[in-house]
């Protein structure tokens, strides 16, 4: 058995140029993200950046009084820190391990060093960010203009696209602060859902029973997003 990195467990990784990987495989750490891990705080210096292998992480906005909502997720297709590549090195967003598992962490100095050096990796990783940023954006108008049943549809749908499987491990209480909702909307919404029988619900477990069905209660934001990430993530356009 090997202690190395593996490339294949995420989508940004996987899509390196071989010698980019090779340069920056000796830095990658593997590490535990634990469900409820907070990886960075609003303000605080990022000293590393984080490739989830079969975690999900969320990005948040905290506000003074500790209300936060959700902005967008990352799982195993991308990277978490963008701000140490885009030229900051702080954020005013925190970022909280929302489904646990593990995943790589690499030194802030080396991915900004591949890049600078590499114009392949800097466009991989803008592409990235775009994705990221529609997925920012589209969370903004779908919880401006969309009924909380169609966000959970969406909340799940994104989240289910960044694990392996139909399951969920969630209490209504981080669900409710990812939605920036109060706990009795998604114990109506969650309900809702059962009753339509496209989930069941019970102790923090969430099971899907169908997909298709939440694909077609959610509203056309989850669907812009996904479409986002397939156009500019896809194999041909990482090659």
């Amino acid at each position: 058995m090997t202690n190395q990195p593996s490339r294949a467990g995420n989508g940004l990784l996987s899509a390196l140029p071989d010698e980019a990987w090779l340069r920056i495989q000796p830095h990658l750490q593997r590490v535990d993200l634990p469900l409820g891990q907070t990886l960075y705080q609003p303000g605080g210096k990022l000293n590393h950046v984080y490739f989830p292998v079969d975690a999900i992480v969320s990005l948040l906005y905290v506000m003074q009084n500790g209300d936060s909502a959700e902005i967008a997720v990352v799982g195993h297709e991308g990277i978490v820190g963008i701000a140490l590549f885009m030229g900051g090195e702080s954020t005013p967003s925190s970022a909280v391990v929302q489904s646990g598992g593990y995943g790589y962490r690499l030194p802030s100095r080396v991915i900004k060093e591949e890049f600078n050096a590499s114009v392949t990796v800097m466009h991989l990783l803008l592409r990235y960010t775009q994705a990221l940023i529609t997925q920012m954006a589209q969370t903004a108008v779908c919880n401006r203009h969309h009924t909380l049943d169609q966000q959970l549809c969406r909340w799940l749908l994104l989240s289910l696209d960044r694990l392996q499987g139909s399951d969920l491990v969630m209490t209504q209480e981080l669900i409710a602060n990812m939605l920036g909702v109060r706990r009795e909307g998604v114990t109506n919404a969650a309900m809702n859902l059962q009753r339509a029988g496209l989930i069941t619900y019970a102790r923090g477990h969430i099971h899907v029973v169908d997909r298709q069905g939440l694909e077609q209660r959610t509203c056309e934001c989850y669907a812009v997003v996904k479409r986002e990430y397939d156009r500019l993530l896809a194999p041909d356009k990482l090659a």
